[in-house]
């Protein structure tokens, strides 16, 4: 790996660091960065999914206080979010790179759908609180298949999933959901590592970036309005999406 390669791997994942802080959607900036320079798109998907973790730990230290509270919750919901994360991780490991490939468009478009639809996802400030529903259940397992699989946008569709599943504020929403998102990277991370499909070195050189993106993302969230990073983050994903189509 040249030095030119590291210096902007670094930056990607500080990029992405930043725009996770801000409004979500750092996974575009790693698995575009990795892909465009050369990483097969399964690897790079993979080792994007440890490049993410450490802000999934982080944000769910700063809800612990919610978290316990709501243990019980957070218990059953991770059980269904572990075992639909193994299954979408295992299946990704199942598919050749050019069957992967293949997808990865349609997976970009949706992802990007999904992220500019966020705030018409978010659940409503005051819902009521109640016990998970069947419907909730089998959501939540479809949301986490998808999370072990790919995973951009991923926060987005389970704010909105656990709205419908169990109702609540916002921020107990948002406790339950980085937890869940631990859960989910934390198995396909163990799969994917299992299956050799992570680029250790590539991990290394940009989780130090989106750590560091994630700390002075915070500063810039105070500075640049949501709407415009929302706004970056769809035009790379279509621009991403668009390559992969005219390059397939």
């Amino acid at each position: 790996m040249h030095f030119f390669e590291i210096l902007l791997l670094f930056i990607a994942g500080f990029l992405s660091g930043v725009v996770n802080a801000i409004a979500g959607g750092g996974t575009f900036l790693t698995f575009g960065a990795m892909t465009l320079g050369g990483l097969p798109p399964i690897v790079a998907n993979a080792t994007s999914s440890i490049i993410q973790l450490p802000g999934y730990i982080t944000s769910a230290l700063a809800y612990a206080k919610e978290i316990r509270a709501d243990r019980r919750q957070a218990i059953q919901l991770g059980v269904i979010s572990a075992v639909g994360g193994l299954a979408g991780a295992v299946l990704l490991i199942s598919l050749s790179n050019a069957s992967f490939r293949a997808l990865v468009p349609w997976l970009l478009i949706a992802a990007t759908a999904i992220f500019a639809a966020g705030p018409l996802l978010k659940p409503k400030a005051r819902i009521d609180e109640h016990a998970i529903s069947p419907a909730g259940i089998v959501s939540q397992f479809v949301t986490s298949i998808y999370g072990g699989f790919f995973g951009a946008g991923m926060g987005i569709m389970m704010l909105a999933v656990l709205g419908l599943a169990t109702g609540g504020g916002y921020h107990r929403l948002n406790a339950l959901k980085n937890f869940i998102s631990i859960v989910i990277a934390t198995i396909a991370i163990v799969v994917f590592a299992a299956g050799g499909v992570v680029s250790w070195l590539h991990a290394a050189v940009m989780v130090p970036g989106a750590a560091l993106g994630g700390y002075l993302g915070v500063w810039a969230a105070r500075r640049v309005p949501q709407a415009v990073i929302r706004a970056l983050v769809v035009a790379i994903g279509l621009l991403l999406a668009a390559y992969y189509f005219f390059t397939g």
